[in-house]
């Protein structure tokens, strides 16, 4: 992930940018992010304050912090996890794993336009929300 917005993108257009809550912090994004998973898991659950995240992949050197690096803080939620959040607001904006650095997980909620990319499996449904009942058809795992 690039924290300027110069290189290693100079010269192309994103494919689209995110945004937090109160506009601090935009990334642009400069590839398709990946299927959409979403995850029940209890740590997802807390960090977002939802019943699932809904989380794609994108590889970190497509992504570039437009504005606002200053304001994104860390949080590592568990060994060798971080989630990263804007300072300001509040907002999820992707996290990381040091089992796969050159990934991010991007919350999709902060994608402006049309996604390509759709939902294509609940992860952790065995640890889900009591109260929010799963009624598509996408495939179910009870772990990872």
């Amino acid at each position: 992930m690039s924290e300027s917005p110069a290189a290693p993108h100079a010269g192309l257009d994103p494919v689209y940018t995110a945004r937090c809550l109160c506009g601090s912090v935009r990334l642009d994004l400069y590839a398709e992010p990946g299927p959409i998973d979403l995850c029940h898991c209890a740590m997802c659950r807390r960090a977002q304050g939802t019943a699932f995240a809904c989380n794609a992949p994108i590889a970190a050197e497509s992504v570039s912090v437009a504005t606002g690096a200053e304001h994104l803080r860390s949080y590592e939620s568990s060994p060798g996890h971080d989630r990263v959040f804007c300072g300001r607001c509040g907002s999820p904006i992707f996290s990381r794993t040091t089992a796969a650095p050159g990934v991010l997980r991007l919350r999709v909620g902060l994608v402006e336009g049309e996604l390509r990319a759709r939902p294509f499996a609940h992860w952790f449904v065995g640890s889900k929300a009591n109260w929010w009942p799963i009624t598509d058809d996408l495939p179910q795992h009870e772990t990872e």
